[in-house]
């Protein structure tokens, strides 16, 4: 009997509005075989980062449009089982973007060998694309100096905890912001922040105030809309606001201005402060990857990187694995097992 692959396709655009359990159709299709020059992968583990919403809505213009009744995109790390790469052989693990399915068949340009000194898990969170936004957010843009007070919105999520980590390395006196208890503790007590604020129940800008006496020099924004706001309101002189994601903004559709959220009121602050605002794309750096995953590996091998997963299980759970980020249910890296 054929093999089945157990796939997610893409069964609507959710602009403007959550996720929904219709924007996904489960289905079966043949396992098919690799061509010269690709690989057939067993899908191991999937990462979600909140990115993958916005692909589906084909509102990302660094990435292919997505069509309905494609696969699902994603990246994962698997196993793989057949190979016509002379580069890659059966049995080695790889990461890529496998989508959400058991078996894909990828390029082997498109996927990387995992570290064996390391859990293959890793590679979709602290050695893979969440620990390279991390360190060149901060690095690159951020360019922290020891002595700078480095402020993070969404400090609990898989980017935000290892740029405070990082930023550590640097010198840097870190402040997180989170949403509840656990996770602000978690921050000061396990990953050595200085301090944490607890967005819930905390009010940022007086929080802010108080920590940051002098202002902010780095405000790396993971979260948008009020925090955003209320961060460039604490800026010092010649701050860097780096712009990395803006979750609070995600239901709401980029055509329609009178869907989205205002933009930030204390902008001008930018003007009195000398600051500076800048975003950036992971691609753009690749040809410095090999020496990002050589200093985080490093980091992590000596205990001054740590990181967080949070796994669910099976892939039927893979739309409940993306919906978990939106409302903030994760703790660390969201990932799945299948």
């Amino acid at each position: 009997m054929t093999q089945k692959n157990r796939q997610w396709l893409i069964a609507a655009r959710p602009l403007g509005r959550e996720l929904q359990d219709s924007d996904f159709e489960f289905h079966e299709a043949d396992v098919n075989d690799p061509s010269d020059g690709e690989v057939l992968v067993k899908t191991s583990y999937l990462g979600f980062d909140p990115a993958l919403k916005s692909w589906m809505e084909n509102i990302a213009g660094y990435v292919n449009p997505t069509e309905i009744g494609d696969v699902m995109r994603g990246t994962g790390v698997g196993t793989i089982l057949k190979s016509k790469v002379h580069e890659l052989g059966e049995g080695d693990v790889v990461c890529g973007p496998l989508g959400w399915q058991e078996f894909s068949v990828v390029r082997g340009e498109d996927v990387e060998k995992v570290p064996l000194d390391a859990p293959a898990s890793a590679a979709l969170g602290v050695l893979g694309t969440t620990g390279r936004t991390a360190y060149f957010g901060l690095l690159h843009i951020g360019k922290p100096k020891p002595g700078d007070v480095l402020v993070i919105s969404g400090a609990a999520g898989a980017t935000g905890s290892v740029v405070g980590q990082i930023g550590k390395i640097c010198g840097c006196t870190v402040i997180g912001i989170a949403g509840g208890p656990e996770k602000c503790a978690w921050l000061v007590d396990d990953l050595g922040f200085d301090a944490a604020i607890d967005y819930k129940s905390d009010k940022v800008r007086k929080q802010l105030r108080e920590l940051a006496p002098n202002g902010v020099d780095i405000f790396f924004d993971n979260v948008g809309g009020e925090v955003l706001n209320d961060g460039l309101g604490r800026l010092a002189q010649n701050a860097r606001v780096v712009i990395c994601g803006g979750i609070s903004r995600y239901n709401y559709d980029p055509r329609d201005p009178e869907q989205m959220p205002p933009g930030p009121r204390n902008y001008f602050n930018v003007v009195h402060t000398g600051a500076t605002i800048q975003g950036f794309l992971l691609p753009n750096f690749r040809n410095q990857f090999a020496v990002a995953d050589a200093r985080l590996l490093k980091w992590v091998q000596k205990g001054d990187l740590q990181y967080k997963e949070d796994i669910l299980e099976g892939l039927e759970n893979a739309p409940q694995a993306l919906m978990r980020i939106y409302k903030g249910g994760n703790f660390g890296k969201q990932l799945l097992r299948l």
